[in-house]
């Protein structure tokens, strides 16, 4: 594998991304993680989907920590601080479960609470469901974790067909397009730093072709062996989408109609957020997060 690693001075003096990094090797690859709180707590676990990195969830963490709780920020392989593969087809749904199952092994994490958005939730709910001794309870925002079975929506697909003939892939721009708020100029290229040119977007390209959208992707029985897991899932299930997301629209009442562990659970709809509610309202999302902790 042809591996990449984005030159360290350009995570330098980003707007409101201080924390200290710390790594782990996963597969001979590093993979950078923000770890802030006590580490005694019980560890929030915040994973982050495409294009994005930890830096979407800058606004929550300290939220999170100043409740009592430890929040755990890695960067997926191919995104943020953490080692890129060159190429495409060294990408897989498999190998990212892989990945992040063996970075929640190396640090030995245990009550997790699972905060999932976008492919945090495609990858997060596999592992949940693979390791559910690991994890305490569940919130999913913004996300979903397909079979193939059904078709996917319009809006999906018109988004898998923008990353795949895009001349350009704009990780900034593709930030701002997805929230409700504008985003100042140094907010922006802070989305782009991981990504000095092309060549690092090897994975930001292929995430949107992983979705499976037949039943019979590669991806697709394991997706259904979780689904199986969820259905029979007691711990407690947080829903918490933003109102203005085309693509995760009507996700939560998925989640809701079928994971017996969100009955009686206080979900929540983050008003004036896009599908980035954690840019949009991460303040507000965090508290919910930590309220959810608290009550259950």
């Amino acid at each position: 594998m042809d591996v990449l690693r984005t030159p360290d001075e350009r995570f330098d003096n980003l707007p409101g991304y201080s924390f200290e990094p710390h790594y782990v090797d996963v597969d001979g690859l590093r993979m950078h993680y923000v770890d802030e709180g006590p580490r005694d707590a019980a560890p929030v676990l915040l994973l982050h989907g495409e294009p994005s990195w930890s830096y979407l969830y800058r606004k929550m963490i300290p939220v999170i920590v100043e409740a009592g709780n430890r929040a755990i920020a890695p960067d997926l392989i191919g995104f943020g601080r953490s080692d890129k593969l060159a190429n495409r087809e060294d990408y897989s749904y498999q190998a990212y479960v892989d990945w992040t199952a063996s970075f929640v092994e190396q640090l030995d994490l245990r009550e997790i609470t699972l905060v999932a958005q976008d492919w945090g939730g495609l990858i997060g709910l596999r592992i949940a469901t693979e390791h559910s001794d690991r994890f305490a309870r569940i919130v999913a925002a913004n996300t979903m974790l397909p079979t193939g079975d059904q078709p996917p929506g319009e809006a999906f697909l018109r988004w898998q067909k923008f990353s795949q003939t895009a001349p350009e892939f704009d990780v900034g721009r593709i930030l701002q397009g997805a929230t409700v708020t504008t985003l100042p100029d140094d907010v922006v290229a802070a989305y782009d730093a991981p990504f000095p040119d092309d060549t690092y977007k090897a994975a930001a390209r292929q995430f949107p072709v992983l979705v499976p959208t037949s039943p019979d992707d590669p991806a697709a029985a394991a997706n259904r062996r979780a689904w199986e897991v969820l259905e029979q899932w007691e711990k407690p299930f947080l829903t918490a989408f933003s109102d203005s997301d085309p693509i995760m629209r009507g996700g939560d009442r998925i989640f809701q109609s079928r994971v017996p562990g969100t009955k009686g659970q206080p979900h929540t709809t983050i008003t004036g957020a896009g599908h980035f509610l954690q840019e949009d309202k991460g303040e507000e999302l965090a508290r919910v997060v930590a309220d959810f902790i608290a009550g259950s």
